[in-house]
Parts: structure tokens; sequence; C-alpha cells
């Protein structure tokens, strides 16, 4: 969650994944103002998730960075441009946040 404060993303939403979907714990979506703003802030969310010893995250949406997917395991994370967001609308599908307190990232 700091590497995406840090990297001055919009709108954090922080999703419970526990008892909906095996594929993860947590789901993190993000926005970023433009196309380089979202791979800037996906590059600091993966130098992060690095350093903090959770090795090398596959990663999907870096050639275009509309939408950029950053699987690191239990957590998964979302950056979105804000008219992709919009049009996909993750957090409706998800629903119910968890504090940020609780986020992992």
């Amino acid at each position: 969650m700091v590497a995406l404060e840090d990297g001055k993303a919009e709108d954090i939403v922080t999703i419970d994944l526990v008892g909906k979907s095996s594929i993860a714990d947590t789901m993190v979506v993000a926005s970023g103002r433009s196309d380089r703003h979202v791979g800037a802030v996906a590059d600091r969310v993966l130098r992060a998730l690095k350093e903090a010893g959770f090795g090398k995250a596959a990663v999907e949406g870096l050639q275009t960075c509309d939408w950029v997917l950053i699987d690191a395991g239990n957590v998964i994370v979302h950056l979105f441009r804000p008219e992709v967001r919009a049009f996909y609308n993750l957090e409706k599908m998800w629903s119910s946040e968890i504090p940020r307190e609780r986020a992992v990232i």
C-alpha cells in the first residue's frame, strides 16, 4: 500500500477475497492519471515487492499501461487509467472493501 501511496496512485481500494475466490486473499485496485503514471506506479510496486522479499511477481500489461496486473501470490494489484477502470468496474464485481490497515501493500 505504501508503494501505491508513494507513487501517488489514486482511488486505492482494497478488496478482501477470502471466501470469495481461491486466486488470492486480497485484491488492490488503484488508478494512475495516465499510461505513464500507471507504468511508474507499477514499477514502484514491483520494486517494493522485490525489496520486501516477495521475489519476482507476475506482471501483465506493462506494454501499454492501460491496465497493469501484478500477481504477487496472495495479493493481486490492478492499476488502471481512470477510463479503463470505470469500464471494467472491478470494485463492483468483487464489492466489500477492507480497511487500509489490513492491506499488505
